[in-house]
Protein backbone atom coordinates (compact mmCIF):
# COMPACT_ATOMS: atom_id res chain seq x y z
CA UNK A 1 0.00 0.00 0.00
CA UNK A 2 1.11 3.42 -0.90
CA UNK A 3 -0.26 6.81 0.71
CA UNK A 4 1.04 10.10 -0.40
CA UNK A 5 -0.89 14.09 -0.59
CA UNK A 6 -1.09 14.43 -4.45
CA UNK A 7 -1.74 11.93 -7.37
CA UNK A 8 1.11 10.95 -9.26
CA UNK A 9 1.42 11.13 -13.18
CA UNK A 10 0.44 7.67 -13.28
CA UNK A 11 -1.94 7.62 -10.97
CA UNK A 12 -3.99 10.52 -13.35
CA UNK A 13 -2.94 8.10 -16.25
CA UNK A 14 -4.79 5.29 -14.34
CA UNK A 15 -7.50 7.38 -13.39
CA UNK A 16 -7.97 8.47 -17.08
CA UNK A 17 -7.93 4.94 -17.92
CA UNK A 18 -11.17 4.08 -15.83
CA UNK A 19 -14.67 3.59 -17.28
CA UNK A 20 -16.09 3.67 -13.61
CA UNK A 21 -15.52 4.86 -10.07
CA UNK A 22 -17.21 4.53 -6.90
CA UNK A 23 -17.82 7.88 -4.89
CA UNK A 24 -18.46 7.53 -0.87
CA UNK A 25 -20.18 10.01 1.62
CA UNK A 26 -21.50 10.32 5.06
CA UNK A 27 -23.53 13.03 6.68
CA UNK A 28 -22.81 13.28 10.86
CA UNK A 29 -25.90 10.79 10.93
CA UNK A 30 -27.83 8.63 8.84
CA UNK A 31 -26.69 6.41 6.19
CA UNK A 32 -23.55 5.62 4.40
CA UNK A 33 -23.28 6.51 0.85
CA UNK A 34 -21.96 4.61 -2.44
CA UNK A 35 -22.33 5.28 -5.80
CA UNK A 36 -21.13 4.00 -8.58
CA UNK A 37 -20.42 6.33 -11.57
CA UNK A 38 -19.63 6.45 -15.29
CA UNK A 39 -19.62 8.22 -18.46
CA UNK A 40 -17.48 10.80 -19.37
CA UNK A 41 -17.95 12.61 -16.31
CA UNK A 42 -14.73 13.03 -14.54
CA UNK A 43 -11.43 15.11 -14.70
CA UNK A 44 -8.53 15.12 -13.00
CA UNK A 45 -7.82 19.33 -12.91
CA UNK A 46 -4.25 19.18 -10.89
CA UNK A 47 -2.60 16.43 -8.48
CA UNK A 48 -5.05 17.48 -5.59
CA UNK A 49 -8.28 17.91 -7.34
CA UNK A 50 -11.06 16.46 -9.30
CA UNK A 51 -14.21 17.31 -10.53
CA UNK A 52 -17.06 15.30 -11.55
CA UNK A 53 -20.50 16.17 -13.22
CA UNK A 54 -23.47 14.65 -11.38
CA UNK A 55 -26.27 13.10 -13.64
CA UNK A 56 -29.89 12.97 -12.23
CA UNK A 57 -30.48 9.94 -10.99
CA UNK A 58 -33.13 8.53 -8.27
CA UNK A 59 -31.07 10.01 -5.57
CA UNK A 60 -29.25 12.59 -4.47
CA UNK A 61 -27.42 11.48 -1.23
CA UNK A 62 -23.61 12.70 -2.35
CA UNK A 63 -25.40 16.49 -2.46
CA UNK A 64 -27.12 16.14 0.90
CA UNK A 65 -24.04 14.84 2.40
CA UNK A 66 -21.65 17.42 1.66
CA UNK A 67 -23.90 20.49 2.89
CA UNK A 68 -23.80 18.62 6.38
CA UNK A 69 -20.05 17.41 6.35
CA UNK A 70 -17.70 17.89 3.50
CA UNK A 71 -15.95 14.63 2.83
CA UNK A 72 -15.35 12.78 -0.10
CA UNK A 73 -14.01 9.49 -1.45
CA UNK A 74 -13.19 8.32 -4.68
CA UNK A 75 -12.28 4.67 -5.62
CA UNK A 76 -11.00 3.47 -8.91
CA UNK A 77 -10.32 -0.23 -9.49
CA UNK A 78 -8.00 -1.81 -12.12
CA UNK A 79 -10.68 -4.31 -13.73
CA UNK A 80 -8.44 -4.96 -16.61
CA UNK A 81 -4.37 -5.30 -16.39
CA UNK A 82 -2.28 -5.10 -13.69
CA UNK A 83 -4.36 -4.65 -10.14
CA UNK A 84 -4.64 -1.43 -8.37
CA UNK A 85 -7.37 -0.20 -6.30
CA UNK A 86 -7.26 3.81 -6.03
CA UNK A 87 -8.01 6.32 -3.43
CA UNK A 88 -8.52 9.87 -3.10
CA UNK A 89 -9.72 11.58 0.06
CA UNK A 90 -10.49 15.02 0.70
CA UNK A 91 -13.35 17.76 1.10
CA UNK A 92 -15.61 18.80 -1.21
CA UNK A 93 -18.29 21.60 -2.88
CA UNK A 94 -20.83 20.89 -4.60
CA UNK A 95 -22.08 23.40 -7.30
CA UNK A 96 -25.76 23.69 -9.08
CA UNK A 97 -26.49 25.16 -12.42
CA UNK A 98 -27.06 28.65 -10.74
CA UNK A 99 -23.87 28.94 -8.80
CA UNK A 100 -21.39 30.66 -10.22
CA UNK A 101 -18.56 28.82 -11.31
CA UNK A 102 -20.84 26.31 -12.86
CA UNK A 103 -20.37 27.63 -16.62
CA UNK A 104 -16.36 27.15 -16.34
CA UNK A 105 -16.55 23.27 -14.99
CA UNK A 106 -19.18 22.14 -16.85
CA UNK A 107 -17.61 23.26 -20.32
CA UNK A 108 -15.14 20.69 -19.42
CA UNK A 109 -17.58 17.92 -19.76
CA UNK A 110 -19.44 17.14 -22.89
CA UNK A 111 -23.22 18.34 -22.68
CA UNK A 112 -25.26 15.74 -21.02
CA UNK A 113 -29.27 15.73 -20.68
CA UNK A 114 -29.55 15.72 -16.82
CA UNK A 115 -26.90 17.70 -15.55
CA UNK A 116 -27.18 18.32 -11.62
CA UNK A 117 -23.93 19.03 -9.59
CA UNK A 118 -20.62 19.20 -9.78
CA UNK A 119 -18.40 18.36 -7.08
CA UNK A 120 -15.19 19.71 -6.83
CA UNK A 121 -12.60 17.50 -4.70
CA UNK A 122 -9.61 18.79 -2.77
CA UNK A 123 -7.51 15.58 -2.07
CA UNK A 124 -5.57 15.77 0.73
CA UNK A 125 -4.67 12.30 0.69
CA UNK A 126 -3.66 9.24 -1.99
CA UNK A 127 -4.08 5.99 -1.10
CA UNK A 128 -3.88 2.80 -3.51
CA UNK A 129 -3.68 -1.00 -2.34
CA UNK A 130 -3.10 -4.30 -4.27
CA UNK A 131 -6.56 -4.83 -5.66
CA UNK A 132 -5.75 -8.98 -6.52
CA UNK A 133 -8.91 -9.35 -5.00
CA UNK A 134 -10.84 -7.29 -7.58
CA UNK A 135 -12.30 -9.58 -10.23
CA UNK A 136 -10.84 -9.32 -14.16
CA UNK A 137 -13.66 -7.82 -16.06
CA UNK A 138 -14.25 -6.34 -19.37
CA UNK A 139 -16.08 -3.23 -19.95
CA UNK A 140 -18.54 -3.80 -22.67
CA UNK A 141 -19.89 0.06 -23.01
CA UNK A 142 -21.48 2.21 -20.92
CA UNK A 143 -25.50 2.53 -20.43
CA UNK A 144 -26.03 5.98 -20.01
CA UNK A 145 -25.74 6.94 -23.76
CA UNK A 146 -28.85 4.17 -24.74
CA UNK A 147 -30.89 4.44 -21.17
CA UNK A 148 -29.92 7.51 -19.21
CA UNK A 149 -29.62 10.26 -21.35
CA UNK A 150 -32.19 10.13 -23.57
CA UNK A 151 -34.60 9.68 -20.45
CA UNK A 152 -33.99 13.31 -19.12
CA UNK A 153 -33.54 14.46 -23.20
CA UNK A 154 -36.85 13.33 -23.32
CA UNK A 155 -38.06 15.44 -20.18
CA UNK A 156 -36.86 18.72 -21.72
CA UNK A 157 -35.11 21.38 -19.18
CA UNK A 158 -38.61 22.08 -17.32
CA UNK A 159 -39.25 18.19 -16.82
CA UNK A 160 -35.61 17.56 -15.36
CA UNK A 161 -36.34 20.69 -13.01
CA UNK A 162 -39.45 18.77 -12.25
CA UNK A 163 -37.86 15.75 -11.59
CA UNK A 164 -35.37 17.10 -9.44
CA UNK A 165 -37.93 18.76 -7.51
CA UNK A 166 -39.92 15.38 -6.92
CA UNK A 167 -37.11 12.91 -6.51
CA UNK A 168 -34.04 14.71 -5.52
CA UNK A 169 -34.81 17.61 -3.28
CA UNK A 170 -34.20 15.21 -0.18
CA UNK A 171 -32.05 12.42 0.84
CA UNK A 172 -33.41 9.15 1.72
CA UNK A 173 -32.57 10.28 5.93
CA UNK A 174 -35.23 13.48 4.88
CA UNK A 175 -31.93 16.06 4.79
CA UNK A 176 -31.83 18.73 1.56
CA UNK A 177 -29.78 18.07 -1.22
CA UNK A 178 -29.57 22.23 -2.00
CA UNK A 179 -31.04 21.12 -5.36
CA UNK A 180 -33.98 23.08 -5.14
CA UNK A 181 -33.82 26.38 -3.89
CA UNK A 182 -36.70 25.68 -1.49
CA UNK A 183 -39.47 27.88 -1.69
CA UNK A 184 -38.84 29.04 -4.68
CA UNK A 185 -39.24 26.67 -7.06
CA UNK A 186 -35.69 27.41 -8.93
CA UNK A 187 -32.80 25.15 -9.22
Amino acid sequence: MATGSKLTGSFIKFIERQPLFFVATAAPDGRVNVSPKGLDSLRVLNPNRIVWLSLSGSGNETAAHLREANRMTLMFCAFEGDALILRTYGTAKTLHPRDAGWDDLAALFPDMAGSRQIFDLDIDLVQTSCGTGVPVMTCQGQRGPEELLPFYEDMGVDGVERYWARKNAISIDGKDTGTVVQGSGRV
